[in-house]
């Protein structure tokens, strides 16, 4: 490489030396455009050459570098986008699962709500029907309560108007035959009683 550069060196020093008088003397062949033109293509491929031959080398290692730089930016990306990929393979299994979950709340609790219905409606029923025997039960109730308030008020009627007509029939000799029927009755079924006679 230290030869490469003394090479091009010795070059370049050379064709500035030949240059150089040449353009100095101010000859002909200094003023002839088509010489001036030669040798201003001669310093620029040197110059090209001379940039190209010492810049070579860092130029060659900074693509290098920034080649690999690039691969291995290409590579975190690719694993980047892998990771991503999976995780998203992931979520879209999850979020599958998330809707069957769902389903399945969702047809449990249905399932629910119709036990829970079915469990009122029979508790309705079976309320309506108490309801129903103990009002049945409280109109017998009634209903014979209110027999018996009328046996009872028809008896106290018959014996009110049972009373009235024997006292419009009745003679005072009748009363008196069945007041002493009633002693005698009571004396029978009552011995003391006759003892304080």
């Amino acid at each position: 490489m230290r030869r490469f550069e003394a090479i091009g060196s010795i070059v370049l020093a050379a064709v500035l030396f030949m240059a150089g008088p040449a353009l100095a003397a101010g000859g002909e062949e200094a003023g002839n455009p088509w010489v001036k033109f030669s040798w201003e293509i001669a310093n620029l491929l040197m110059l090209i050459a001379a940039i190209v031959y010492f810049t070579r080398t860092p130029i060659k290692t900074f693509f290098s570098a920034r080649r690999k730089q690039i691969r291995g930016e290409l590579s975190s990306a690719a694993e980047v986008l892998a990771d991503a990929e999976a995780r998203f393979a992931q979520w879209q299994e999850k979020m599958s699962e998330l809707d069957a979950e769902l389903e399945k709340i969702r047809s449990m609790e249905l399932r629910r709500v119709e036990q829970e219905r079915h469990r009122i409606l029979e508790e309705a029923q079976e309320i309506a029907q108490r309801i129903k025997r103990d009002a049945v039960a409280a109109v017998e109730r009634e209903q014979r309560r209110a027999q018996v308030a009328l046996q009872k008020e028809a008896g106290e009627l018959a014996v009110d108007m049972a009373a009235g007509i024997l006292r419009e029939q009745m003679a005072n000799d009748d009363r008196a035959r069945l007041v002493d029927e009633f002693i005698a009755r009571v004396e029978a079924a009552n011995p003391a009683a006759r003892a304080e006679r």
